[in-house]
């Protein structure tokens, strides 16, 4: 009765009698059908499950329940009476990536099939009716544009947000600025290692907006770092001149060097190849070696009084002694020092501080020495207080001139010429496995570089020797 009053349609009247399938049913309204198979009697009825609506609210607390808690998604969906527990894992998938869920659609067995719906006869739709639905529609189509437009808008400005948040820790990663900084506000340059570095996640033009560069100017930025860097030979000079020093000369020193080779730039580009060379001197300050004994001797008057300009060699010289201390044990140096030019007029080295120490050194300076006869002077350690220095200083006429008492400024020169030495072949180098004897002969070759080869800028960036050779030629 059903069948005929439903139109003879199989699948509709198994779906308002919730039973059996649709070929069953067609089996039982024409028995002259032969089934193709033999079916089972308890296999013949399959009854249609109703689908289960669930709200927003139910679907969010089953998601916790499965994901955050730890429970099965079977019993859980078992439980909400659902069909599979692969519903659920749908939810999840749709709120991760929507960032929200669908609403909730009707059950079926509340909704009748599309085609059980009655038809409303022709002359019940009047015009009032139809502008009712039709301005109803609009209305719904305005608000989900308004909606979408809204949706667009905000990820839009979340967009926005993450790109000045990435740009900013770029910015600090490869360019170490600090974090408050604005990007606004940086080189072009700058401004086209950004883009670069995050093209690859936002496009050009948006970074380029971002950062207020415009197209013209990222591509001649961009166009001058691949460029050929002009001062490609000078930074390998540059770079042969300050390790041919042993790490030991500056910009200045630098410069000259390549003025005496005929190259002519700024010493501030010098200064800052070297920086992007990451060419720098170290210097360290260490404790000195004192040498004072006491009041042994009455002490002679200080007759250079910190003036240490001489017009002549030979006329002023300043003596002192100076500790290296080395895993090999401790070694020392007694140099005398011409303040005409700061030439190493004679120097010795011993690993003892005795007074022979500094009379060999002077013997050595009074061996080159012609008719004459230079002031001498020390500081107020007992090797220049010792009977044989005296002797030294009597028998050849040389005058002697002492510092005050613990005032290392009287002997700033000779002082600075240790500090010269120390910074330039002793600091932040290692001599483990150098005995007392190789390291006496590494100092010595040094002094002779010294007086030989390393220019001053004090004098015109000439070595002492070529300086005093020139003016004795000029003379």
């Amino acid at each position: 009765m059903r069948l005929k009053k439903n139109g003879m349609a199989y699948k509709r009247t198994v779906v308002e009698l919730g039973y059996p399938t649709a070929a069953c049913l067609r089996q039982w309204a024409n028995p002259k059908l032969k089934p193709k198979a033999k079916v089972e009697p308890y296999k013949r009825y399959t009854l249609i499950k109703p689908r289960v609506s669930c709200t927003i609210e139910e679907k969010l607390r089953a998601i916790h329940r499965c994901y955050d808690q730890g429970e099965s998604p079977g019993k859980v969906a078992e439980e909400m009476g659902l069909s599979v527990g692969g519903v659920i894992s749908n939810w999840k998938r749709e709120y991760q990536e929507k960032g929200y869920l669908t609403g909730v659609k009707k059950d079926r067995e509340t909704t009748p099939p599309p085609n059980l719906i009655e038809a409303p006869a022709p002359s019940s739709v009047t015009p009032d009716s139809y502008e009712t639905l039709k301005a109803a529609y609009e209305s719904l189509q305005a608000q989900n544009t308004a909606y979408l437009d809204e949706r667009k808008k905000l990820v839009a400005e979340r967009e926005q947000v993450a790109m000045e948040r990435d740009v900013l820790a770029k910015t600090i990663e490869l360019l170490k600025k600090d974090p408050g900084v604005n990007p606004e506000a940086m080189s072009n340059l700058e401004k086209v290692v950004i883009v670069d570095a995050m093209g690859d996640r936002y496009s050009r033009p948006t970074l380029r907006r971002h950062l207020g560069l415009s197209k013209s100017s990222y591509y001649y930025a961009r166009a001058a770092m691949i460029a050929q860097d002009k001062y490609f030979e000078i930074r390998g000079r540059i770079c042969s001149i300050f390790h041919a020093s042993d790490s030991t000369y500056g910009y200045r020193r630098i410069w000259g060097e390549l003025k005496n080779e005929g190259v002519f730039i700024s010493e501030k580009i010098v200064r800052r190849l070297m920086t992007e060379e990451e060419l720098f001197v170290i210097r360290f300050k260490k404790r000195y070696y004192c040498s004072y004994q006491g009041e042994v001797t009455p002490a002679p008057a200080n007759l250079l009084k910190r003036d240490f300009h001489a017009d002549n060699p030979n006329e002023k010289w300043l003596t002192d002694i100076t500790e290296f201390h080395i895993p090999a044990g401790k070694v020392y140096l007694s140099p005398i020092l011409d303040c005409y030019d700061g030439l190493i007029v004679s120097w010795s080295m011993s690993t003892s501080p005795n007074a022979e120490l500094a009379n060999s050194s002077l013997e050595k300076a009074i061996a080159i020495l012609g008719d004459e006869t230079p002031i001498v002077h020390s500081d107020r350690g007992g090797h220049y207080r010792c009977p044989d220095w005296i002797a030294l200083m009597t028998e050849h006429n040389l005058i002697r001139s002492m510092s005050k008492k613990g005032c290392s400024p009287d002997n700033s020169a000779c002082e600075g010429f240790f500090g010269r030495l120390k910074n330039e072949c002793f600091y932040n180098k290692t001599f483990a496995g150098v005995t007392a004897h190789e390291f006496i002969a590494y100092i010595d070759r040094y002094i002779l570089w010294y007086n030989t080869k390393r220019i001053k800028k004090s004098l015109g960036y000439l070595s002492p020797a070529e300086y005093r050779r020139q003016r004795l030629q000029a003379a």
